[in-house]
Parts: C-alpha cells; sequence; structure tokens
C-alpha cells in the first residue's frame, strides 16, 4: 500500500470524527443497496393495502341479526315468588354491614350472611368489623339492572357510596360482591 495512502487511512481511523464518518458511508450504502434490490421507489405505503368489502351474507332486511343495539330498555329483575326483591336484600344487607360497632366479628358477620352468597360469605369471614368505613345508610339502594339475574346497587351512606352486586341464579336475590367508594 502506497505510504501516503496508509498514513491517509491510520490518521481518519485515529480519530473519532473520522470513524463516525467511515460508519455513516457503510450506513448510506448498504441503505442504498437494500433500496436499490427491492425496487423501493420512496412510496412504500406504511400499512398493508386494505381488503376489499367483504360479500354480504344475509338479508339485509331481516329484522333480527342478533346484534344487541344500545338502545335495548334495560331488563327488569325477575324475583321468585315469597323472596325479597333486590332492593330490600340490598338495603338488608348494608344495614347489617355498618352495624359494626360494639359486635364480635362473628356477630357482624352472621348479620351479613344471610343476604350474601356463599362465596361472599367466605370472602367476608374473618374481616374485623372496625374496618367498616360507614357508619350510617342514609338512602335507599339506587338499583341498576344488568340483566335477569344480575342487579347493581349502589347505597349512599354516611361516608361514601358502597357498590353491591346482586345476582339471583334461582330467582333468590343475594349479594355477591361489594365495593366502597369514600366520599
Amino acid at each position: 500500500m502506497p505510504p501516503v495512502l496508509e498514513r491517509g487511512l491510520t490518521g481518519l481511523f485515529r480519530s473519532r470524527w473520522g470513524v463516525a464518518i467511515v460508519i455513516a458511508v457503510l450506513v448510506l450504502a448498504v441503505v442504498s443497496l437494500g433500496r436499490l434490490f427491492n425496487g423501493d421507489n420512496g412510496e412504500q405505503p406504511l400499512l398493508d393495502p386494505v381488503s376489499p368489502a367483504p360479500a354480504v351474507s344475509v338479508d339485509p332486511s331481516h329484522d333480527n341479526d342478533g346484534v344487541v343495539q344500545d338502545d335495548d330498555p334495560p331488563r327488569t329483575p325477575k324475583t321468585k315468588a315469597g323472596t325479597a326483591e333486590p332492593e330490600a336484600v340490598a338495603y338488608a344487607f348494608a344495614s347489617a354491614w355498618v352495624d359494626h360497632k360494639n359486635v364480635s366479628a362473628k356477630a357482624w358477620h352472621d348479620g351479613i350472611m344471610p343476604n350474601a352468597t356463599k362465596n361472599l360469605s367466605e370472602e367476608l369471614d374473618g374481616v374485623d368489623p372496625a374496618d367498616v368505613p360507614a357508619d350510617e345508610v342514609i338512602g335507599r339502594p339506587a338499583l341498576t339492572p344488568v340483566g335477569d339475574g344480575l342487579v347493581n346497587a349502589v347505597v349512599t351512606m354516611n361516608a361514601g357510596k358502597l357498590t353491591l352486586q346482586l345476582v339471583a341464579p334461582d330467582g333468590r336475590w343475594l349479594v355477591d360482591g361489594i365495593d366502597w367508594e369514600a366520599s
């Protein structure tokens, strides 16, 4: 190799700027070769092309297409004859839930059990009633039917709102879940 070329390359690779320039030239060469062999003209779409519209296989004039619409009226909760309505169950549970002063954990748990599912009763077993954040039920439960056997009830308390999830798989309403929102 000629001495002039050798000294030039040695000086180029000894400096940081020289190495950076060599790397930049190599990157540009690789990108240019890639575009050359790829046939890229610079107008490549960012997304895959859109497929044509699907063919309609159902008669659009058919009334029942199986789609639930948002404007459907909420269903009325169904109650088995001789059992309490969901509002009464929610109020009874909330009243027993706030009755936590001067009672043992067992007595408090026994008070909520008649209106709770087995799963919720097991979850609340051993809970210290002193941890209940409210002392008084202020209003009547506000019910929001979700389905034939599912209702959400919001009960206003002196320190926030107690949301109860009530279920009635056999027509008898029971509280299956609770959620607390402090005010």
